[in-house]
């Protein structure tokens, strides 16, 4: 049988063992929108999918007419970038100037939400992540629609 004292050491040991190895090890954070997202890299592919989607679409294409696509491309790419948590600074108008008085209708912004749907169901992201784009972008709605 071994002494008390020899017992407690062990114990100790044993316990710091236990304890060391759980601090070794700190929990890793949740993946964030945008890494869900693919990233850069991901954010890049649904803007471009999504920007030959609209300049397919005869009655979307209109409000682009007049739009530099590249300054556009690029806004967009920060702006869902920064909206999912991305490491990228949006340096756009914002919402309500950015859209005021194009004349955008209900309809209108619901056939772009549609195509954006279409847009990210093509791409390799899971529900979920999809589902929490959709609901942040959803909360511009207002300040889309506010100078239409």
């Amino acid at each position: 049988m071994y002494p008390i004292h020899s017992r407690g050491r062990w114990a100790a040991a044993l316990l710091a063992l236990l304890l060391s190895g759980c601090a070794a090890s700190p929990p890793q954070p949740a993946p964030t929108l945008y890494q869900k997202l693919g990233g850069e890299q991901g954010i890049h592919a649904i803007v471009e999918d999504f920007t030959y989607r609209l300049a397919d679409d005869p009655e979307l294409v209109a409000f682009f007419a007049n739009t530099n696509i590249d300054y556009f491309v690029g806004s967009l790419q920060d702006y869902l970038c920064v909206v999912s948590d991305g490491p990228c600074v949006y340096r756009g108008a914002p919402m309500d100037k950015a859209h005021q008085h194009m004349g955008i209708r209900e309809a209108d912004f619901n056939r772009l939400v549609d195509v954006l749907q279409a847009t990210l169901l093509d791409q390799p992201i899971s529900a979920s992540a999809r589902n929490q784009l959709l609901k942040r972008l959803a909360a511009q709605h207002a300040a889309i629609m506010r100078y239409q």
